[in-house]
């Protein structure tokens, strides 16, 4: 009785979870049905699911998911070495910090796309600009969350560290990352949401695969409904990314018990 009541519990939460989705897709079925939204900008949503499924059997919107997810997968590796390198020895080095500090200043607030016409001139058109961009957008989450959680760190814990004869790798890897862990892999996560927005921004102009460049392509010859059904495998994908690193996170920092 009471893991029928415990099913009945996980499907209200579940349905709850999908009911705004439902409820979206109802008035947008019934606005196109009533001709209050013009199909030929916005198809309804039994096109578009019907396109992306086509897309899907033929491969094409397959292939170029696995592009996109290849060079977000590239920058973002460039981007976890750099952030969490640089934020660590910037944190236990107070010049450097002073040297460097106004460049991340000055480079933070420059949004990513800003820099895709002087990447396309640096790498050309392909993969080069998507790393580049991809790396960039990354790089300044995971490493202000990095640079926050070491020096975060209760001085009390280095003290008891360095008594109890610790190491100079043991302090960095026995003490220090894990007291920032949960910092870190903040900035991991919402690298990854940068990431793949800067990906498909790239792609739109910089690249000729990949979904951003699908869209482009669809968007110039009026295909509207491929351009909706690439948008909805970008939001699929980037949920899944998202829950994939929650993962992560509660695997890393199993103590933080409001990860969600």
């Amino acid at each position: 009785m009471k893991l029928n009541y415990l099913k009945l519990k996980h499907f209200k939460i579940s349905f709850r979870k999908f009911s705004g989705i439902a409820i979206l897709l109802l008035f947008w079925q019934i606005g196109c049905t009533f001709g209050w939204i013009n199909t030929k900008i916005l198809p309804d949503p039994i096109t578009v699911f019907y396109t992306l499924w086509k897309l899907i059997i033929s491969g094409s919107i397959i292939l170029d998911t696995l592009v996109s997810l290849w060079r977000v997968l590239i920058g973002y590796l460039i981007a976890v070495i750099f952030g969490i390198s640089l934020g660590y020895y910037m944190a236990i080095n107070q010049n450097t910090q002073e040297v460097l500090t106004p460049i991340i200043e000055i480079l933070r607030p420059i949004p990513p796309v800003a820099f895709i016409p002087l990447s396309i001139l640096w790498f050309g058109i392909g993969n080069g600009p998507a790393f580049f961009l991809v790396a960039f957008g990354a790089f300044f989450p995971i490493f202000t969350n990095t640079f926050q959680g070491i020096i975060s760190i209760d001085r009390i814990h280095l003290n008891a560290a360095n008594c109890l004869g610790a190491s100079k790798k043991q302090m960095v890897f026995d003490v220090q990352f894990p007291a920032a862990m949960s910092f870190i892999t903040i900035g991991l996560k919402t690298g990854v949401g940068v990431a793949w927005f800067c990906v498909i921004a790239a792609e739109l102009v910089g690249a000729q695969s990949g979904l951003g460049y699908m869209i482009q392509l669809n968007r110039l010859t009026l295909q509207s409904e491929k351009v909706i059904a690439g948008m909805i495998m970008i939001g699929i994908v980037g949920f899944l990314m998202s829950r994939l690193m929650l993962f992560v996170q509660r695997k890393l920092t199993p103590w933080t018990i409001n990860a969600k």
